[in-house]
């Protein structure tokens, strides 16, 4: 399957709604909200609302693609709220479903997309992070989101002078 016919990636209708919010009247953000979710707006703050009724669209459209996603959200909230602990590390980056990163890498070009499980696609196959792509893609050990751009590499730290006299 490729990046471009992959089932996460938003469809137009959805990504047109999402664009077009910034441009609708307020009275018309209020109505799509009470649709969506069936109350009155909780604040008038326009971009949490338009933040919340994007995240709103693309969730009923990706629940469609994929319907276990809730349910495998749901008991992963249940499992870290017995537990106290998140045993997947936090990413300090989102990447949106259907985000396609391109990195050329001696000569080729190689494409990851990202998934809506968190996951991303290399060559057809899941993948749990960029580090095991770039590795897949190098032969050695990298930083999967510097690999591809997401990160720039720590700065050197500058060498302590013990004993330096003034």
């Amino acid at each position: 399957m490729t990046p471009t016919q992959s089932p996460y990636a938003t469809p137009p209708s959805v990504l047109a709604q999402i664009t077009a919010l910034p441009d609708l009247p307020m009275l018309d953000i209020k109505a799509l909200w009470k649709s969506l979710f069936g109350e009155d707006t909780p604040t008038h703050n326009r971009q949490f609302l338009e933040r919340r009724i994007a995240f709103r669209l693309q969730e009923i459209e990706f629940r469609k693609i994929d319907r276990n996603m809730v349910d495998r959200n749901k008991r992963r909230i249940q499992a870290i709220m017995e537990s106290g602990q998140n045993k997947k590390l936090e990413r300090d980056f989102h990447l949106m479903a259907g985000t396609i990163l391109t990195r050329e890498y001696q000569g080729k070009e190689y494409r990851v997309m990202a998934t809506v499980d968190g996951q991303y696609e290399y060559e057809g196959r899941p993948y749990r992070s960029l580090s095991r792509i770039a590795k897949e893609i190098t032969g050695t050990a990298w930083s999967g989101p510097v690999f591809f751009g997401l990160k720039t590499t720590a700065a050197p730290k500058t060498p302590s002078k013990k004993g330096a006299r003034k």
